[in-house]
């Protein structure tokens, strides 16, 4: 009887590993390199950015901070210093003020009264200052007139003079018993010791009779 004989198959045999040149090889390697390096340098990149950002808001906040301090500390030395100011005006002694009294101390006559023209106010207080302007030069008035033949005129009476000197209470008084002055003096310097009046009452101008 024969045997029968089982075919056995033999197992095939592993594909041999397919090869690749070494030059595509390291060319892969090199690519592979490459993206994983531009990889990891684009997420440093990106998270430096990110703490610039947040350093940059740091100093910006910090710099309006400061800014804010420094306003508000100028306020108050600005309101420490008007506050100063205003206790020093409020504390500082106010000197009373001074009241001149412009009532007249020499004879006044009025020539015009027999026709109901009464003296005001301010021809009484005209007479006072033009009286303590004659004083201040050294002069002594003894008496003011109001004549009745002219309008706003004044007739003054010095002592040791003849004559009298007219003067308008439309005028300043200091500014006319200057001028009379200087023409008192003019007509002493000339050897003139006797005249009827001086007039004063035009601005820039003197006469003498």
């Amino acid at each position: 009887m024969e045997k029968n004989k089982s075919k056995v198959e033999a197992p095939e045999a592993p594909a041999p590993p397919k090869l690749v040149r070494r030059r595509e090889n390291r060319k892969a390697t090199f690519q592979l390199g490459r993206t994983i390096g531009a990889k990891r340098e684009k997420l440093e990149t990106a998270n430096e950015r990110a703490a610039a950002r947040k350093k940059d808001k740091r100093k910006n906040s910090l710099r309006i901070i400061m800014t804010i301090i420094g306003f508000a500390a100028f306020a108050v030395i600005l309101v420490i210093l008007f506050k100063n100011f205003t206790n020093s005006s409020d504390q500082a002694p106010t000197q009373p003020e001074e009241i001149i009294d412009h009532t007249p101390t020499i004879e006044v006559v009025d020539e015009a009264a027999a026709t109901g023209s009464q003296l005001t106010s301010r021809m009484l207080k005209y007479i006072g200052r033009a009286e303590k302007d004659f004083r201040d030069l050294g002069y002594t008035p003894v008496k003011a007139v109001f004549p009745s033949t002219a309008i706003r005129e004044v007739d003054f009476y010095l002592d040791g003079y003849p004559g009298f000197i007219k003067l308008t209470i439309d005028r300043d008084s200091a500014v006319s018993v200057e001028d009379a002055d200087r023409m008192l003096r003019y007509l002493a310097d000339k050897g003139i010791t006797e005249f009827t009046y001086i007039d004063v009452r035009i601005d820039g101008k003197a006469y003498w009779r």
